[in-house]
């Protein structure tokens, strides 16, 4: 380069170049899970030497692609420095103001051939970016979060290289005013532009990796907790087994696969004197989470009314108004009650906008015809009626959600009724869990592949009748 002239194109490039790879690196270091383990516990120190000593690298690698102009390196090396300030603090600041600055400091002693403005000029450098990594430091605790926007960044970025060449032109003009005045004349746009721009983009480009790492963790944490709400789920169904309820006239199966982590449809079976067992299976609206949470709720409310009111239109009405109350999240809960008398075999049933259950008897499978009352948690003072079913020795009674029905495929065709009944007929002699089973391999046949997108429930009762009880003593 001759004179005074300067290739601003020459500048541009090797300025753009070097930002990117000090981007490259930035990138690097905030991924790491090095910067993730030092950026906790107690280990902030820690950090702001590490941070501290890549600035400076950072700031050696600017002023090594840097273009030389009479004594003076138009660079990018104070980004390492407003990097370390910024994420470092002062003391990160410092580290990496004392190794770039260090490092200028040689550079300009190492030329034989300097003239006084040209080690006016090295002065004027090394006492800018060691102020430079400090400023930004001490900015860094009282303005953190700000210097994270990236406006605020490029603003910092332009008051910090406006300061560099400010001191380059006091300095040096103590020798010479227009020599110094000159070099900033020529390198002020690309020198503070790239420079800024430079630091707003790591800044931004570390904000984002940081912001994702803590999304990460925070999906990690839900996985956790939805794992363990998963298992505080299952804990509240019963355990149906081939040996519960332990009554010889009863066999009862049952299972429960959610669409997501946890779901909203639950059963339930419990004894509500010596010789009457209820069974419940209902479905609340929505999913998820905040599905799971009212099944808890309903599910108690339910057993607790119909444990303790006679009457089952009543314990139904009770149970209804109960959810009804501080219900703000307007969620509902269809549901099927029934209570069977063991030794009779006769069912008393509400049906609080559930879908129809299914008897199969005599090897026929039929959709129970009932009259159906107000979903749960809908409208208070709302009155269901009770209805009856004779059962007989040999029959099975299939309860569901609608998540069995309305099973789609790729096609989006239902499995709707007429298959399960068809299944339901080919299974009549089986126990309650062979069919749960075969009902299950029906769905995942007919899904073929497809999202499961409801929670599947059933519940599986047959009857075996008072004299099943009578022989096994």
């Amino acid at each position: 380069m001759d004179g005074n002239a300067v290739d601003l194109q020459q500048v541009f490039t090797n300025m753009i170049g070097a930002v990117a790879v000090i981007l490259v690196i930035a990138a690097f270091i905030g991924g790491g899970r090095l910067t993730a383990r030092l950026l906790t516990g107690n280990s902030r120190w820690k950090y702001s030497l590490v941070v501290g000593a890549l600035g400076g690298v950072l700031g050696i690698y600017g002023t090594m692609a840097g273009v030389p102009l009479n004594g003076a390196i138009v660079s990018v090396r104070d980004v390492g420095p407003m990097f370390a300030g910024l994420t470092g603090g002062p003391v990160g600041g410092l580290i990496a103001g004392v190794i770039a600055g260090t490092h200028r400091l040689l550079v300009g002693l190492l030329d034989p051939g300097a003239s006084v403005n040209s080690k006016l000029v090295t002065a004027s450098c090394v006492a800018a970016t060691l102020v430079i990594g400090l400023m930004c430091g001490f900015l860094s605790v009282k303005h953190h979060e700000k210097l994270k926007k990236p406006w605020w960044a490029l603003l910092t970025g332009v008051v910090m290289e406006t300061f560099h060449l400010t001191l380059l032109v006091l300095i040096v003009g103590i020798n010479d005013f227009s020599a110094g005045w000159g070099i900033v004349k020529a390198i002020a746009i690309p020198f503070i532009l790239i420079n800024a721009l430079g630091f707003t983009l790591m800044i931004a480009m570390i904000a984002y990796i940081e912001k994702q790492r803590v999304m990460s963790l925070e999906r990690s944490r839900m996985q956790t907790e939805l794992e363990v709400a998963t298992t505080i789920q299952r804990s509240l169904l019963p355990p149906v087994t081939e040996t519960y309820p332990g009554r010889k006239e009863i066999g009862v199966a049952a299972s429960m696969d959610p669409a997501k982590a946890v779901g909203g449809d639950f059963y339930d079976v419990f004894f509500v004197g010596k010789d009457r067992l209820a069974f419940v299976v209902a479905d609340v609206s929505g999913k998820g989470v905040p599905a799971a949470l009212f099944m808890a709720t309903s599910k108690t409310t339910i057993q607790n009314c119909v444990r303790d009111i006679a009457s089952l239109s009543e314990a139904a009405a009770t149970a209804n108004d109960s959810l009804c109350r501080n219900n703000t999240a307007e969620m509902f809960v269809t549901a099927w009650i029934g209570v069977l008398d063991l030794p009779t075999g006769m069912l008393s049933f509400i049906n609080a906008g559930h879908n129809p259950p299914v008897l199969v008897s005599g090897g026929k499978a039929a959709f129970v015809k009932q009259r159906s009352g107000f979903i749960l948690a809908g409208m208070e003072g709302m009155k269901y009626r009770e209805q009856t079913l004779q059962l007989k020795p040999g029959d099975r009674f299939f309860l569901y959600t609608d998540g069995v029905t309305e099973a789609e495929n790729t096609a989006h065709a239902l499995f709707g009724e007429e298959r399960l009944a068809a299944c339901l007929e080919r299974e009549a002699d089986k126990t309650p869990g062979e069919i749960i089973a075969a009902v299950k391999s029906a769905i995942d046949a007919h899904a073929d592949g497809a999202d499961q997108f409801d929670d599947i429930t059933m519940l599986c009762i047959r009857y075996d009748g008072a004299q099943a009880s009578e022989a096994a003593q």
